[in-house]
C-alpha cells in the first residue's frame, strides 16, 4: 500500500513542480485558467511558489518516506482550499463564470485530497528524534505568528499588504494560503521532530526560490509606500532560505527512525 501511495505522490510532486514552472513562465495554458481578472505578473509568481513549496514539502516526506509528516500538508491543502472552495462559490454567485467554476471544482479536489492524505498518516507515528533545533523552532514561532497577523488580515481584505498591485478578492484568496502555512507550520510545532521539520524548512527553501529574484529586481524601482512592505518580505525570504539551506544540505539533519520503524504500523 504504502509503495503505490508513494510512487502516486512523486506522480503529484511532479505535476505540482510543472505547474510552478508553467506560472513562473506565465503559459497561456495556466494563466487562462486562472479565475480571477487584472491578475499581474508578480501574482502568476507568487502562485508558482506556492506550487513550488508545496511540492518541495510533499518530496522531502515521500523521499525520506516521513509519511507521518504528510499529515501536516494534509492539514494545509484543508486550511486553503476549504475556504477557497466556499469563497469561490460565493464569487460565482455573483458573477457566474466557466474559469471560477473550475477553480471551485480544483478546490473541492483539494478538499478531498487533503481530508483522504489526513485521514491514512495521521496514524503514522512521528520520530522525535533528533528534535527539531532550537534555532528553527524559535524561528517557526515567529513564522506562525506573523503569518496568521498577515494572513488574516488579507482575508479581511486590508489593502496594500504586498509589494505588488493586487485586488481586494485575490488578497482573500491569496490570503487564506498564507494561513493555511501557518497551520503547516504550527503542526511541526506541537509534533516536534525533524520528521516534520525537514520537510517543512523544504518548503520554505522551494518558496524562497521562486520569489528572491523578482523581489529583488523590484528594488530598484518600487514606490516609497511599498519599500517597507518589500524590505520585510525579503529579510523574511532571505533568513528563512538560509535557515532552509543551513539545515538541508550544510549541517544535513537527517531522521533517525529506521524504515523497519516506519513501516511497523500499516494504516
Amino acid at each position: 500500500m504504502r509503495t503505490i501511495i508513494r510512487r502516486l505522490m512523486f506522480v503529484y510532486c511532479a505535476a505540482q513542480a510543472l505547474f510552478a514552472l508553467a506560472f513562473i513562465l506565465q503559459l497561456p495554458l495556466v494563466t487562462n485558467l486562472w479565475p480571477l481578472p487584472y491578475t499581474g505578473s508578480m501574482s502568476f509568481i507568487f502562485i508558482a511558489s506556492m506550487f513550488l513549496a508545496a511540492a518541495a514539502s510533499t518530496f522531502w516526506c515521500i523521499y525520506y518516506r516521513e509519511y507521518g509528516a504528510l499529515a501536516g500538508i494534509a492539514l494545509d491543502y484543508l486550511v486553503i482550499f476549504g475556504p477557497l472552495c466556499i469563497y469561490a462559490l460565493q464569487l460565482n454567485a455573483d458573477h457566474p463564470n466557466s474559469k471560477m467554476m473550475f477553480f471551485v471544482v480544483a478546490c473541492a479536489v483539494g478538499v478531498i485530497a487533503g481530508l483522504v492524505l489526513l485521514w491514512w498518516s495521521i496514524r503514522i507515528p512521528i520520530s522525535q528524534s533528533p528534535p527539531m533545533p532550537r534555532v528553527a523552532k524559535f524561528a517557526f514561532i515567529i513564522f506562525v505568528v506573523a503569518l496568521l497577523i498577515f494572513g488574516g488580515q488579507m482575508v479581511l481584505k486590508v489593502p496594500n499588504l504586498l509589494p505588488w498591485d493586487i485586488s481586494l478578492v485575490g488578497s482573500a484568496l491569496y490570503g487564506w494560503m498564507f494561513l493555511g502555512a501557518a497551520v503547516y507550520f504550527l503542526y511541526g510545532l506541537i509534533r516536534p521532530g525533524w520528521s516534520n521539520t525537514g520537510g517543512q524548512l523544504a518548503g520554505f527553501l522551494g518558496y524562497d526560490l521562486v520569489l528572491i529574484v523578482p523581489f529583488l529586481q523590484m528594488l530598484p524601482t518600487i514606490s516609497a509606500t511599498r519599500r517597507t512592505s518589500l524590505i520585510i518580505y525579503l529579510v523574511v525570504v532571505i533568513s528563512s532560505g538560509l535557515l532552509s539551506i543551513y539545515y538541508l544540505f550544510l549541517r544535513r539533519v537527517k531522521a533517525s527512525s529506521s524504515q523497519a520503524e516506519l513501516e511497523s504500523v500499516k494504516p
